[in-house]
Parts: C-alpha cells; sequence; structure tokens
C-alpha cells in the first residue's frame, strides 16, 4: 500500500489507510534541508519470522527479527522517497521496550526464567550491534534507552522498538 503524505508546515506524516491511527514516518525538515525522521515502533513477534517454537510458547529470535524491522524502515524511507538504503541514515536513538519472557514461567522456573532474560539481553545486544556493522559500517550508532515493560500488542513478541534518524543530504549529493 502507498503512503499517504500530509505536509503540515515543516513536519511530513507518512501513513498508510483514510483514518490512521498512527503515521509510519514523520519527517522535520530542518533550515539546512536535513531530514530529522521518526520512525514508527515495531515489534517481531507473529508479524516477523523471528518467531521461534520453544516448548510450544513463541520465543523471539532477536537475530532475526532486529533486522527485519530495519529491513521494514528501509522500505518505508524508499516509499517515502526519501532515500534508498538504510545506511544513508544516521540513526540518533533507538528507543527499546523489552518484554518479559514467554516462557518458563517465573514462579515454576525461576532460574530458567533468568536464563531467558539473559538470552534475551545478549541476544539483542549481538543483533544490534551485527546490523550497525553489517549495515551501516560508516555511520555512527545510536543511543539506546531500554524499558522493560510485561507485554507489548503483539503477544509474541518480546521487544518493542522505534527510532529517531537524520538525513544529511551533504553526505549523499553527487
Amino acid at each position: 500500500m502507498a503512503f499517504t503524505a500530509k505536509k503540515r508546515g515543516k513536519l511530513t506524516y507518512y501513513y498508510e489507510g483514510d483514518e490512521p491511527v498512527l503515521s509510519n514516518l514523520v519527517v522535520e525538515e530542518l533550515p539546512d534541508g536535513d531530514l530529522r525522521i521518526c520512525f514508527a515502533g515495531l515489534t517481531g513477534g507473529y508479524s516477523a519470522t523471528g518467531v521461534l517454537k520453544l516448548d510450544g510458547v513463541a520465543s523471539m529470535d532477536p537475530e532475526v527479527e532486529v533486522p527485519l524491522v530495519f529491513e521494514c524502515w528501509e522500505r518505508w524511507l524508499q516509499e517515502a522517497g526519501i532515500c534508498d538504503a538504510i545506511a544513508d541514515v544516521d540513526f540518533i536513538e533507538i528507543h527499546a521496550f523489552g518484554c518479559q519472557p514467554k516462557s518458563p514461567n517465573p514462579i515454576v522456573d525461576p532460574a530458567g526464567y533468568a536464563r531467558e532474560q539473559e538470552r534475551l539481553r545478549e541476544a539483542y545486544a549481538r543483533a544490534y550491534r551485527g546490523f550497525f556493522r553489517e549495515q551501516c559500517p560508516d555511520n555512527g550508532v545510536p543511543a539506546r534507552f531500554t524499558v522493560h515493560v510485561v507485554d507489548v500488542p503483539d503477544k509474541a513478541a518480546s521487544y518493542e522498538f522505534y527510532g529517531t534518524a537524520l538525513y544529511q543530504r551533504a553526505l549523499h549529493q553527487g
């Protein structure tokens, strides 16, 4: 589905549908022509191929999930006509909301639950490092803010994150 773009002053809202709940992208044009881009939050879960089944319970694979979110954001940048590749923008910050593990049950298996929490933390750190190292090697890495929550709307997800980036036109002029 193509984006609808609504311009209001310095801001352009890119959204889908006739009655959007939120915009996929909100782009602020800065005085020097650069673009500050806010990306809508995404999760993995059932909406991504990052779902693994462990003992019949959905479990996330961050090293699959994180690149999928950035691939989606890259498509949005392309659809909005901003740039061709995710490496063309410099991420300023990533806000992450980490859910508690879906399994094992913390009451029945507190040690297993703690191990799963640690597995998720380590896997997300590897996934972020790997993504920025491999896909954006010339860029800096963003600041990251993580808040731990009980759950997000996608019940299979273990994380939801959104980001803010800058498209610096001077870096991409012939």
